[in-house]
């Protein structure tokens, strides 16, 4: 066994819980004991078929305990009735968009959680995505449960037993496709001692505001990732835990879209080897973390991929920008009148600076 085998063998035997572990009237009194105040981000786009009930499960935990401070849903430029259904259902809804519009925007994942940071209040932040359908509440009081343990605790990963429901309304088990054909695959090859993660890509999570605060965000799909390894490589093993939430539904994604997201991952793992100075070869490309020979040209610092520099959390950015990057296209095939047609998706490759940058800046 390797040393990162071994350290993930520790880990996971270490840092892994049950959401059982963690009832709701001893985290509350927790809570107030140490007088912190916890936010719910729930990003959202074209959600309105679940997002109700997601939002009123929640809020009637935090009616019914204390333990939640608010709950925001980032809308992430629906055309459905994401947003007045969210808000019907006790939320605060923003628009990713409208928050801080001089600072740009971006579609993405990553830019709704982004934004959040801007108009929560909570010392601990909780995310839940909006398309579940077989959850419950102690998804939230699970995730909480490590950080209001233990100071040392920063990031709180979810797993579960994933379920899919088809269009037909039919319940499988076969799910985390990315997951197992993209991002476990680069843990073990890159970040051998994250292994222990069960699931690197939840997108049920909780984590210290200070934390969120103080890392780059990646736009789009990314975030999950990234957020686990800045954390580890900033703070080491012991600052993640992981909490067992039982099982989750949420809806099926076709294989072309799965493959934008994949692409996604594998530009935020190949620029978070760059920027750590690990040799990465790509193509024609190799990148060592001081240059990149392309065969025509040698560009030094932290550059990798397509030219795409080195997270914005580690050299900063002016006032919430985000570092610009030459755009990469993901080609697919698809047929159409009974042929292969080619078609480009850009791929979002865009990350945003911590927002501790934009709070103390001047606006």
């Amino acid at each position: 066994m390797s040393e990162g085998d071994s350290l993930a063998s520790a880990w996971l035997r270490r840092r892994t819980s049950r959401w059982q572990d963690w009832p709701e009237g001893r985290l509350a009194a927790r809570k107030s004991d140490l007088g912190v105040s916890v936010s719910v981000v729930i990003p959202a786009r074209n959600e309105e078929r679940t997002v109700g009930q997601v939002v009123s499960a929640i809020a009637r935990l935090a009616a019914d305990t204390g333990l939640i401070d608010e709950i925001v849903v980032m809308d992430s430029d629906s055309t459905d009735d994401t947003g007045r259904v969210a808000a019907g259902a006790g939320a605060t809804v923003h628009r990713a968009n409208q928050v801080a519009p001089d600072l740009g925007t971006f579609p993405g994942k990553g830019e709704a959680l982004w934004k959040s940071l801007l108009v929560t209040k909570g010392d601990l932040l909780v995310f839940v995505d909006a398309d579940l359908t077989h959850w419950g509440p102690h998804f939230v009081t699970g995730l909480l449960g490590p950080l209001l343990d233990d100071p040392q605790v920063l990031l709180v990963k979810g797993f579960y037993e994933r379920l899919y429901e088809a269009g037909d309304g039919s319940v499988t088990a076969d799910g985390g496709r990315v997951t197992e054909l993209v991002a476990r695959p680069l843990l073990s090859l890159w970040w051998p001692e994250l292994t222990g993660v069960v699931q690197p890509l939840a997108g049920e999570w909780a984590a210290r505001r200070d934390l969120m605060e103080s890392l780059s965000i990646p736009v789009g799909y990314g975030i999950e990732l990234a957020v686990l390894v800045d954390t580890a490589a900033e703070h080491g093993l012991d600052a993640i835990a992981q909490v067992d939430l039982g099982r989750r539904g949420h809806k099926h994604q076709a294989s072309h879209d799965l493959a934008l997201m994949a692409a996604e991952l594998l530009l935020v793992a190949e620029r978070r080897r760059a920027a750590a100075g690990q040799a990465v070869v790509t193509g024609q490309a190799v990148v060592t973390g001081q240059a990149v020979v392309t065969g025509q040209a040698v560009v030094t610092g932290q550059t990798g991929l397509a030219g795409q520099t080195a997270p914005a959390g580690r050299a900063g950015a002016l006032r919430g920008q985000p570092t610009r990057r030459q755009p990469v296209e993901l080609r697919q095939f698809v047929r159409a009148d009974g042929e292969m047609r080619q078609r480009s998706r850009p791929v979002p490759v865009d990350e945003r600076p911590p927002a501790r940058s934009v709070r103390s800046a001047p606006r």
